[in-house]
Formats: structure tokens, C-alpha cells, sequence
């Protein structure tokens, strides 16, 4: 038994280095995300503002690599026009992406892209020793959600870009989040190491919350696109109006190089859209579970109303993109309530509020 405790007591010991060595790695990767920003070119092919005032919305030309060179800076790709699927809106290309269009640029990407594979490695190892340590699923407490949480969506952010998706943008603000994510998880939530109540100690614990994790990680990559297209659809609108005021000349630099507000929008869409049947079984899997643990399915506890009320939200979300009038900006309001809904029943009710979910602790 002791060297049973000993042993579980330093792969506990392991995990924390490894969650601490992937933190120092996702810190170099931030500062290579924003070198990838900073050195990108200002110059760009088929810049926004010239789509937005051209006499007619043409299809831009195929891709090319290093086609072209202008003042010194290579050309890496043409982006293609992608229009809004709203009637009578603009075409607007997308942006050349976070590198700016520069080789130099590109190669702090693609450092910060590696440098982001190595530190999700870590992490991923920082997982899997806690529950080894554990001997149980790694997420029976904030601590340990909140480790795997970041993980999946890294591991998320990385399929899109194995499957070759134009999601580098996604990046910055992922790395960042991910950063302060980790940083509340070691410094505020962490829980050492132990065994759970009679109640957590079922398969669903794998299913449940297994599930859950995995919705959230894909709405938060859906929020990123949602936050990221109210931004970039203002800046479209002001450069579509001459008589207005123009956007200042930093917004410009980084909103030029995001995808087009059509493409946010749809990219945010196909994620919830996608993730909403799975978060759905989420509620089902849990109202399962708390039949088998506390004998009622439904119990209106600060957890389940929460749940639901998530439930609702992107429910209401989805429908108002199927309704004409409620496309664009008002939809990506309700997209982006839906998540602030999902934030507080994670963080809100376990912290503030008492409930039959309080088990789990911090």
C-alpha cells in the first residue's frame, strides 16, 4: 500500500512538472504567434480595401507561392473572395493571414505552430499522469477540467490545421487563453491529488464529463470566430463607407489579415451547428447519471438549470441564423451570450454556488 501511495504520490509530482514545462513552451510559442503579427507585411495582395471599392466583385486568382515580389517581400499567397451568404452584402477576400503575406512571417508562424505542437505534448502527458496518479478519469474537480479543458481545444486547433484548415489566425488569442487558463488552474483551482465521493465513481463519469469537455473546447474555438467577425465585419463596413471614419492605421494591420467577416461567421456557424447534438447529449448523459447517483433525473440544481440554460442559448442561436432577419452581427451577439452562459456554469456555479455538483470542489 505505501509503495502503491508513493508511486501514485510521484506521478502527481510528474504531472505538475509536465503542466508547468508545457506552460514555459506555450509562453515561447505566444511570443512567436506575435512575432508571426508583428513582422508580417503591411503590403498586401488583394488588400480589403480594394475589394471593398473595386467597380465590380470578381473572383480573385488561384493561390500561388512566392509568385510574385514587391519591395523585397515575397508574396505567399493570394487570398481567394469569399461572399456573404446575406443578400445584397459585400464580397470581401480574405485576409492573407497572421504571417502578413511574408516568407518571414510565415516562419515565426510555423515556429510558433511547432513550438504549440510540443507544449500540447506536455500537456497532453500532464493529463494522462494525473490520472494515472488518480487511478480514474482526469477531470473529477476544477483543477483537472480545467487541465484537459485546454488541452482538447489545443488538440482541436491542431486537427483543423493537420486537415488543412485556414485557422492559424486562431493562434494568438488561443495560446493566450490557454495560458491563463493554465495559470488560474495551478495557482487558484489546484486540488491535489485524491480519490472522489461514492457518487463520481460510475462509467458516465467518462461519458458526462468527458462530453462536456470536448463541446467546450469547440464552442470556445467558435466564440474566438464569433468575437473575431463582429470586429472584423465593423472594420469591413467602414472601409466599404468612404464618407465614414476610417479605421485607425494599427485595427487595420491586424484586421486586414483575418479571414472576412462571411468567413468568421460561417466558420463560427459550422462549429456550434456541429458541436450543439453533442453538447445536447451531454445533458442527457448527465440527467442518466444523476438518476443512477441521486435517484431523479431532473433535480433543478445550480449545475443542471445552468446546463440547460447553455442548452437554450445556442439553441436560440442556431434558430435566429435560420430566421433571415436574424443573421450577422445580431446572431453573433446570441453566439457569443451562449458562451458567456456556458463560462458561468462552469466557473459562476462551482465557485459561487452550492449545489449536489459542489462534491467536485475546486
Amino acid at each position: 500500500m505505501n509503495i502503491a501511495a508513493a508511486a501514485n504520490e510521484t506521478m502527481a509530482h510528474n504531472s505538475n512538472l509536465l503542466v508547468y514545462s508545457a506552460m514555459a513552451i506555450y509562453t515561447l510559442a505566444f511570443l512567436a504567434h506575435m512575432a508571426e503579427w508583428v513582422f508580417g507585411s503591411r503590403s498586401k495582395v488583394g488588400r480589403t480595401a480594394a475589394a471593398l471599392t473595386a467597380p465590380a466583385a470578381a473572383p480573385a486568382a488561384p493561390s500561388a507561392r512566392a509568385a510574385q515580389q514587391r519591395g523585397g517581400t515575397a508574396v505567399l499567397e493570394r487570398p481567394k473572395v469569399i461572399t456573404k451568404a446575406v443578400a445584397g452584402s459585400r464580397d470581401v477576400p480574405d485576409g492573407p493571414g497572421a504571417a502578413g503575406g511574408t516568407e518571414k512571417g510565415d516562419l515565426y508562424g510555423r515556429i510558433a505552430v511547432s513550438l504549440t505542437v510540443l507544449a500540447w505534448a506536455l500537456h497532453v502527458g500532464g493529463v494522462v499522469t494525473r490520472a494515472l496518479s488518480v487511478e480514474r478519469a482526469p477531470w473529477g474537480n476544477m483543477y483537472e477540467f480545467s487541465t484537459t479543458f485546454a488541452a482538447v481545444a489545443v488538440g482541436l486547433y491542431l486537427l483543423l490545421l493537420a486537415l488543412k484548415k485556414n485557422v492559424r489566425w486562431i493562434g494568438l488569442p488561443l495560446v493566450t487563453t490557454v495560458l491563463l487558463d493554465l495559470g488560474l488552474a495551478v495557482s487558484v483551482l489546484y486540488t491535489a491529488s485524491d480519490q472522489l465521493v461514492p457518487a463520481l465513481h460510475s462509467y458516465w463519469l467518462w461519458i458526462h464529463v468527458s462530453c462536456a469537455i470536448i463541446s467546450g473546447a469547440a464552442l470556445y474555438l467558435g466564440a474566438v470566430a464569433t468575437l473575431l467577425f463582429l470586429f472584423r465585419d465593423r472594420y469591413e463596413a467602414k472601409l466599404a463607407d468612404p464618407a465614414g471614419k476610417q479605421p485607425g492605421a494599427f485595427a487595420a494591420s491586424v484586421l486586414e489579415r483575418l479571414p472576412a467577416a462571411a468567413s468568421l461567421d460561417k466558420f463560427a456557424y459550422r462549429v456550434n451547428a456541429t458541436v450543439f447534438p453533442l453538447w445536447t447529449f451531454t445533458i442527457i448523459a448527465g440527467a442518466i447519471w444523476a438518476e443512477a447517483a441521486w435517484g431523479r433525473y431532473w433535480g433543478w440544481d445550480p449545475k443542471e438549470v445552468w446546463s440547460f440554460i447553455t442548452w437554450v442559448a445556442y439553441a436560440c442561436y442556431l434558430h435566429a441564423r435560420a430566421t433571415a432577419g436574424w443573421k450577422g452581427r445580431k446572431a453573433a451577439w446570441l453566439g457569443l451570450i451562449a458562451f458567456v452562459c456556458y463560462l458561468f456554469n462552469y466557473y459562476g456555479v462551482n465557485i459561487f454556488v452550492t449545489g449536489l455538483h459542489s462534491y467536485a470542489g475546486v
